[in-house]
């Protein structure tokens, strides 16, 4: 029999599940606000909330793991973790999955037709000189998953409690879902395989509100195909390689890349959820195909309540892209000298909906912001001065956070706050450790690997800071900045603290 207290306990954590909070580290509760989401379904921004009481079930559009990610890529990874953080912030649960794709993305998706071309997989197993084994998919797969979880990491993403299910691991429960499909008649056979009418389904086009008549005024469908309809899509694929695929009542083949997340979202979530997210492109086909065959085979609608997409990140105006030839890694990053975190950093001055810009100026410029922050992070950390709280600072980053994940807005508020000179300098650093849990910029971390000792200095630079000592010691303050000035032409920060000069190196 459980306990009074036991039955007390459960009763309170039900409460805090329907009604989220934060108590923020200054010691103050912030009044809870309401979070907003522009949602694609709907083409406005809603008030979010759950589907029921729980957990928030949210489903992300993962990579297909043929090769490594690019930073183009891993955006929208970075989007997701600070999705995951702002709700988290406002006190909710989370329940994630992050798909991997291992067969199925066709590179026809590439021109529109997600239907055509050639497994993105088969094609990375002939770059590497692989034989056209189902072994030698799965390995390739976790070669290429195992680096894109590597990456997250760099990057500060968290994966602690997230699922990464491989599609090739749910082949039963995709012919599953097929079959029930075909049965209620959504489904019919084609030369390539299993289609599904999109005429069954009148809702079909509705997230980005897609115009139809115009996908079916200029469609171009292939002599191969036999679709009935422009926007049919195939939900299993018959296979050419006899060494690739697997049986089915339609033939050997493997499943469209669509089905696959509908599957996967269904056996980690459940029928319906609470997000679903991925890049722009993803909007016009493989998003509508996903609500499409889910709703069909549920019979439950909304798949998912809320749609979240990330525009590109752009390179002088072109996305990063294999396509574009303009690919670039987070070993990249790291050979130019850079943190990861500098590109977090970078991602968070753009708006997720906006294209992000990305520069390897840019990328100096975002080092020097967040070396600076993590600067006066460490002397806040140290300084026990007093002053006023830091509460309507933290009101306005919930704000921000909170009006559709606004982080250039919630980067404004961490810079207005640190250069508050009115604010107690603790209540900084507690207000800084809050918003750090939704930035993810590891500011604890951060501010001590940069700090370098006065004895570490070269010794033209240590003789700078001394006079410069002096001269704030004669409380001359014209001659302190010019010294400051030196010292950074040296590639060394200096702030002050209370237990005197903090360097760092740029």
């Amino acid at each position: 029999m459980r306990s009074l207290a036991d039955v007390v306990g459960q009763v309170i954590s039900d409460i805090l599940s329907a009604f989220p909070f934060r108590m923020n580290r200054s010691g103050s509760a912030s009044a809870n606000m309401p979070l907003f989401f522009y949602n694609t379904l709907t083409g406005k921004k809603q008030e979010f909330t759950m589907l029921q009481r729980g957990e928030v079930k949210m489903y992300n559009c993962g990579p297909t793991v043929y090769g490594p990610q690019h930073i183009g890529n891993l955006s929208m990874f970075v989007f997701v973790d600070l999705l995951r953080r702002t709700l988290e912030f406002n006190g909710y649960k989370v329940k994630q999955a992050i798909n991997f794709t291992d067969v199925g993305h066709l590179t026809g998706d590439n021109q529109g037709d997600a239907d055509e071309g050639e497994d993105r997989m088969t094609k990375g197993l002939k770059r590497e000189g692989m034989e056209l084994t189902l072994e030698n998919m799965r390995a390739l797969g976790k070669k290429y998953a195992d680096l894109f979880l590597e990456d997250l990491k760099l990057l500060n993403i968290n994966t602690a409690s997230t699922s990464f299910p491989r599609a090739s691991d749910y082949i039963p429960q995709q012919i599953e879902m097929v079959k029930t499909l075909e049965k209620k008649g959504f489904a019919y056979r084609g030369k390539q395989g299993m289609y599904f009418d999109s005429s069954k389904f009148p809702a079909y086009g509705t997230l980005g509100n897609i115009d139809l008549s115009g996908i079916r005024e200029g469609a171009r469908v292939s002599s191969t195909s036999d679709k009935k309809n422009p926007t049919d899509f195939l939900l299993w694929k018959l296979s050419s390689q006899d060494t690739l695929g697997w049986d089915s009542p339609w033939g050997k083949g493997y499943p469209g890349w669509h089905i696959e997340c509908s599957v996967m979202s269904r056996e980690l979530l459940g029928d319906q959820i609470d997000i679903h997210t991925g890049g722009i492109e993803h909007i016009p086909i493989h998003h509508n195909n996903e609500i499409a065959q889910s709703e069909s085979a549920t019979g439950k609608k909304p798949f998912s309540r809320f749609w979240l997409h990330r525009a590109h990140v752009q390179i002088e105006g072109a996305k990063i892209a294999k396509s574009e030839g303009n690919t670039i890694y987070v070993s990249n990053v790291v050979e130019r000298g850079f943190s990861p975190l500098v590109f977090r950093y970078l991602l968070l001055g753009a708006h997720y909906r906006t294209p992000a810009s990305f520069s390897w100026d840019g990328m100096t410029a975002a080092q020097t912001s967040l070396n600076r922050l993590y600067n006066l992070y460490g002397s806040f950390r140290d300084n026990k001065d007093t002053g006023k709280n830091a509460d309507p600072y933290i009101d306005m980053f919930r704000k921000r956070i909170n009006d559709d994940v606004d982080t250039p807005g919630a980067l404004a508020v961490v810079w207005e706050l640190v250069k508050d000179p009115n604010v107690s300098a603790v209540k900084k650093y507690n207000a800084l450790k809050d918003f750090d849990a939704v930035l993810g910029l590891k500011l604890e971390s951060g501010s001590a690997a940069n700090n370098v000792s006065i004895d570490e200095l070269p010794p033209e630079v240590r003789a700078l800071v001394d006079e410069r000592e002096t001269a704030r010691g004669a409380k001359d303050w014209k001659r302190a900045d010019e010294l400051r000035s030196m010292v950074a032409a040296h590639g060394f920060n200096l702030e002050d603290s209370t237990k005197g000069p903090r360097i760092s190196q740029k």
